[in-house]
């Protein structure tokens, strides 16, 4: 079979940092973190009263009022960043592509936050005080299908609900599509709108997410000695995905190409990752092989790196295990420190800013790294950032149940 190759030429995001490409890569540069003291509800009762909220969505932005009402959060935020995507890779005025273009998009939680704020309207008002929207919101599957029927994209569409993990797998796999000749060309990306009580306080309840409440803005730390946990996010990305000769020959701007993927599971712990990380090495090395490069021509890693103590060790484990002796030399930074983990949505965030490090130049820093945590032998780079052009970009993520996946990037 004849493979092609894939590359990225648009980017939508709506993210507490920031909107569109231009305004993610902004609140990259900036540095500042946009963790608060959540508003969305009381946190109280919860031990962690923090979150990374998006303050300026507006999705009349986006949709037509009446739509838009119609939409839960989570749809809304998957259509608004797919038409940004869409947009941004100069498609919005060509009817043509749409006939086979795939969908695919990835969240831990769908629209479970909506299921939430109506199952207390049922307790308050009955049956009668339900959204009949309830049924066509709540599955994962919603934001694919309301991407699709906005733009009338009658490619192959498709969900899934793989954690933390579930972006990265959603672009993955489109990938895989538009490589295989499946599909001229996808959006694929992440989805998260989880701040809801029940919702969050579930994590809290495991002892997940950062407790640090007096300091808001230095919660999530990635990597740091001092680290105590994940703060919660909302938000979406979304990639233009395209073969490379149909995108020169169009004129679209590339942004990076997407080269390799790899997935595998730790088959050990619902919530805790192999402590070796030897399944999350292994798809560090099957995303490396996919894409025919070797560990040492990696020049950059954008780690998942939570922040949770655990997880961050099993990282750098994985990334010791897979890149031998170059494990320690690699730049390697995470992000979530400046807008949280929105969840399924962080892998699909995180890829973007990979492209846009590509076109840029210029390496993201770890955002609150204030003394590294000396037993993961990382080379980590501050939270000011490096400016660098990197030929090979590696992303990693990995989600509860012990999902892993990597994705590989590199210069057009």
């Amino acid at each position: 079979m004849r493979r092609h190759t894939v590359a990225i030429t648009g980017i939508g995001a709506v993210t507490p940092i920031g909107g569109g490409a231009e305004g993610l890569w902004q609140g990259v540069l900036r540095g500042r973190s946009a963790v608060r003291a959540l508003t969305r509800f009381d946190p109280t009762p919860f031990r962690s009263h923090l979150a990374a909220e998006i303050a300026d969505f507006d999705p009349a932005d986006y949709l037509e009022p009446r739509r838009a009402r119609r939409l839960d959060r989570y749809a809304q935020l998957a259509v608004a960043a797919s038409l940004q995507a869409v947009r941004d890779a100069g498609l919005d005025g060509t009817p043509c592509w749409r006939e086979g273009a795939a969908v695919y998009l990835g969240s831990a939680l769908g629209g479970v936050a909506f299921a939430e704020e109506q199952h207390q309207r049922y307790l308050r008002h009955g049956p009668r005080g339900v959204s009949p929207a309830l049924a066509l919101a709540v599955f994962g599957g919603a934001a694919p299908s309301n991407v699709a029927i906005e733009l009338g994209l009658c490619g192959p569409s498709l969900s899934n609900a793989n954690s933390c993990a579930a972006g990265a797998v959603a672009i993955g796999e489109a990938f895989r599509l538009v490589r295989d000749g499946q599909a001229p060309l996808a959006l694929a990306g992440g989805v998260e709108a989880p701040l809801a009580p029940l919702t969050f306080g579930s994590f809290a309840l495991i002892k997940a997410m950062s407790t640090c409440n007096d300091e808001p803005a230095r919660a999530s730390r990635p990597f740091d000695r001092a680290r105590d946990g994940f703060v919660m996010g909302e938000g979406a990305a979304v990639l233009v995905l395209e073969e490379l000769g149909r995108a020169r020959a169009r004129g679209a701007r590339v942004y990076a190409l997407l080269r390799g993927y790899g997935t595998t599971s730790d088959a050990h712990h619902m919530l805790a990752p192999l402590p070796d990380g030897r399944q999350a090495a292994r798809a560090i090395r099957l995303a490396l092989d996919d894409a025919a490069l070797g560990p040492d021509e990696v020049e950059y890693v954008n780690a998942h790196a939570s922040a949770t103590p655990i997880g961050d060790r099993a990282e750098a484990a994985a990334l010791h295990r897979a890149l031998g002796p170059h494990g320690a030399r690699v730049p390697v930074s995470g992000t979530k420190g400046l807008y949280g983990h929105p969840l399924g949505a962080s892998p699909a965030i995180e890829a973007a800013i990979c492209a846009l490090a590509i076109q840029r130049g210029f390496l993201p820093g770890t955002a609150n790294l204030s003394t590294p945590d000396p037993e993961l032998r990382l080379n980590l780079l501050p939270p000011a950032g490096l400016p660098c052009p990197p030929r090979v970009v590696l992303t990693t993520a990995f989600g509860f149940g012990g999902i892993n996946a990597t994705l590989v990037l590199t210069q057009p």
